[in-house]
């Protein structure tokens, strides 16, 4: 997720901190800046999700009614495949010693009804995640490797240390007090998080960005991290590929020395 300059300044809890968000794409926003240095992803100690376990939430009546739930299961499709497949195995070689990167599986998901307000903001979904697993026997007990998403439905405004979606960021991933790990998905409504893509692609390749920094950076910036540049999809963000039936991010590989 990316602290860059002004465009994709991504919201972020404090001037030390490296939380991290999926940007506009760049042809809706000002350029950032070439990285400099060469990207180099370098561990900073902290965990790493060896078998990422996934469960889904899809927050609001937006999901309901047609074309959003079709999407929402070809959303569930997604992550039954993409955790078992080449994007996972890629990340291999970020595995450290007691801490090796494999496949994961995903959980389930749980569609929450109700009405949403225009605008939400972080603190309110963290105060619904810790709600649902406290509360819902039906949500899976967080463990070092657990990882919920949280999908927002059309026309609300997920806002993050004071920027918003798709006005400054697509996507991010964060945790709660480095116990628990979540990712958040608001509805690409706009074309700086769509560009050319369709719906399910904008969001499995905003998607794939997240998962991937969270395996490998779970709280952002004690796991694998580059000051300049910051995590492993950051680097590539928008750039993207066929993966199955799917598109997803190309995501940093040090061994490469490029996107892949």
């Amino acid at each position: 997720m990316a602290i860059r300059p002004p465009a994709s300044t991504a919201a972020y809890r404090g001037p030390r901190d490296p939380i991290r968000v999926v940007p506009l794409r760049e042809e809706f926003g000002p350029i950032a800046p070439a990285p400099i240095p060469a990207p180099s992803l370098t561990y900073r100690g902290g965990p790493l999700m060896t078998a990422v376990q996934i469960f889904t939430f899809f927050w609001g009546g937006g999901w309901q009614g047609q074309p959003q739930a079709g999407l929402m299961a070809q959303i569930i499709g997604f992550f039954d495949y993409v955790v078992t497949s080449p994007l996972i195995d890629q990340l291999a070689e970020y595995g450290v010693a007691g801490s090796k990167i494999g496949h994961g599986a995903n959980l389930g998901a749980l569609s929450i009804a109700g009405a949403v307000g225009p605008s939400v903001d972080d603190n309110a979904i963290q105060q619904l995640i810790q709600h649902e697993i406290s509360t819902n026997s039906a949500v899976p007990q967080p463990t070092p490797s657990s990882l919920y998403f949280l999908f927002a439905p059309p026309g609300v405004a997920v806002s993050l240390g004071g920027s918003s979606s798709c006005t400054t960021f697509c996507g991010y991933h964060n945790d709660i007090n480095g116990q628990i790990f979540y990712a958040v998905m608001p509805y690409p409504d706009c074309t700086g998080c769509t560009g050319a893509l369709t719906a399910l692609d904008a969001i499995t390749s905003t998607t794939s960005h997240e998962l991937c920094e969270a395996i490998t950076d779970p709280i952002p910036g004690q796991g694998w991290y580059d000051d300049s540049n910051g995590e492993i999809g950051d680097i590539c963000a928008w750039k993207t590929k066929r993966l199955g039936a799917y598109t997803v991010q190309l995501e940093w590989s040090n061994h490469a020395g490029r996107c892949i």
